[in-house]
């Protein structure tokens, strides 16, 4: 959370709870002044002096310095960037206080606002079928059709007094034969917009799963132990590899593992049941493919109890699709740490200084997964250094997302132009390093490489992604990108911003947008 969040906070709950600026300050024992400066946003707080804050007021630390904070005043942001909100040239930097002083307002905004997105994108969604589904064409045809059969059986029954019973008769059974039939046409219609509407919501399963990746810091104790568990009962002591788990799955849940070379092979693992063959594709890179049989491992040991749980428990995982996603995420989270375990993985990214490509060569991994791993590892009393992580297309789609709390990452659209995560595409496999400076002053170092992914065949684009690490320029020293890179205060840094409607630098030569915010 940005420091003008936690000093609000603090204010507003010692100003709540009747005490002065000096009798907390005793009970803190630090001076008033300094007291001061901290609820001004003048000093930085942690550590022990703010776990006494959190006794000494009555409030969980993660109240004070919590993801769901952080993830508000991100929505806030968010909000201020919608077009019909343009004219009133919000500034996104005083979401932080409206989300410290104000949290149940914060929440009633983005609520709306959320509701708001998911009507128009309703509407939207009815009006382009309305314009281009085939179905709609047909079914408004239909309808005339069978509208005009019953108008001129009627007619005729009304108006022709000398009709014979039989004819009369056959008038009779085709306005309750075309009757039906409207009646059919207009519940398929009904349940079509239903169904169009329901499948049309502003806050994504993918959002959802962001959201609850975010509350935990992505860091989630019970899969971290059930990685230990794992590893002991397959007798891994060491390093992870291919032959151990296969060797595992094969003396213990009577599973053979084999692996397809064809050219057609399909890209994902493929589970014949009735055999109890898991058969793995030859086509991807051998970290890829360890990758997959680990969380295929790993699900065979658990049976999916302790993933289950944490979903259960979840309250910000609403919708069935979310909780398939998270799922799926927490599997490969739990591979991740079946392959990197958390005590060795910090160790070594410790005495290696975060050289990622060291640490690819030790664990035998990949760049990505090496990255997301380095997020991971936030326990309390082991920490690495906080990183964020994104994940790009070369659309500049956003796949993936960890933020850090002074770190404005994009939920939606691409982020800044001049991030070293676009320009990574331009040289694959090699790693782009830059020093930036966003429009508050903050300094971060960020690391980008983009590499290749398998694809079905030659004639087939080529599949790149680009991965970034970021952490505060104040760590620079503790690892080797900090080597031989000026990260004083005057030194030269890039000049970037968040996303350019969010980004206050209006002479800007990369902006692609109009900004939002007063400039």
């Amino acid at each position: 959370m940005p420091r003008s969040l936690i000093g609000a906070r603090i204010r507003e709950r010692r100003r709540s709870l009747g005490l002065t600026q000096a009798g907390l300050a005793a009970t803190l024992g630090i001076s008033p002044s300094y007291l001061n400066l901290i609820e001004r946003n003048k000093r930085n707080i942690g550590g022990a002096l703010l776990k006494r804050v959190g006794a000494a007021l009555d409030v969980p630390i993660d109240e004070l310095d919590g993801a769901a904070q952080r993830r508000l005043v991100d929505d806030l942001a968010s909000v201020s960037t919608d077009p019909e909100l343009a004219g009133l040239r919000l500034d996104a930097g005083s979401a932080e206080q409206l989300a410290g002083q104000q949290e149940e307002w914060a929440q009633a905004v983005v609520r709306l606002h959320r509701a708001l997105l998911d009507r128009t994108q309703a509407v939207s969604a009815l009006a382009d079928r309305l314009h281009h589904d085939p179905f709609l064409g047909e079914a408004v045809h239909s309808m005339l059709s069978r509208v005009s059969a019953i108008r001129s059986s009627s007619e005729i029954l009304e108006t022709v007094d000398d009709l014979e019973p039989g004819q009369r008769e056959r008038f009779v059974s085709i306005i309750g034969a075309e009757s039906a039939r409207l009646s059919d046409v207009a519940q398929a219609l009904a349940s079509f917009f239903d169904k169009a509407h329901s499948g049309t919501r502003s806050v994504t399963p993918t959002e959802e799963v962001d959201d609850f990746l975010l509350e935990h810091g992505n860091h989630l104790p019970s899969l971290e132990r059930a990685s230990v568990d794992f590893r002991a009962s397959a007798s891994i002591s060491g390093a992870c590899r291919e032959a151990h788990l296969a060797e595992y799955l094969e003396r213990v849940h009577d599973v053979r593992v084999r692996v397809d070379s064809a050219r057609n092979a399909s890209p994902f693992a493929q589970w014949d049941e009735t055999t109890r063959v898991l058969t793995l594709p030859g086509s991807v890179a051998l970290s890829t493919r360890r990758f997959e049989l680990a969380k295929f491992a790993a699900q065979t040991f658990l049976r999916g109890a302790p993933i289950a749980a944490e979903i259960a428990r979840s309250s910000l995982l609403t919708s069935d699709a979310a909780k398939r996603r998270a799922a799926r995420v927490l599997v490969s989270y739990l591979a991740a740490a079946i392959l990197l375990p958390y005590e060795p993985m910090l160790d070594a990214a410790i005495a290696e200084r975060y050289d990622i490509e060291c640490l690819m060569r030790r664990f035998d991994a990949s760049f990505e997964q090496v990255c997301h791993r380095l997020v991971t590892l936030q326990r309390t009393g082991a920490q690495a250094i906080p990183f964020a992580f994104l994940r790009v297309d070369v659309a500049g789609f956003v796949t993936k997302r960890f933020p850090l709390p002074n770190l404005l990452l994009p939920r939606h659209g691409t982020a800044c132009p001049l991030w070293p995560i676009h320009r990574a595409f331009q040289s694959p496999g090699a790693l782009a390093r830059d020093l930036v400076e966003m429009p508050d002053g903050g300094r971060f170092v960020m690391l980008a490489r983009c590499d290749e992914k398998s694809r079905p065949s030659f004639t087939m684009p080529r599949r790149l992604m680009s991965v970034m690490l970021a952490f505060d320029a104040l760590h620079a020293d503790r690892t080797v990108y900090g080597d031989g890179l000026d990260v004083s205060p005057n030194a030269p840094a890039v000049p970037v911003g968040p996303t350019c409607r969010l980004c206050v630098r209006h002479d800007c030569w990369y902006r692609q947008e109009d900004p939002i915010v007063d400039v």
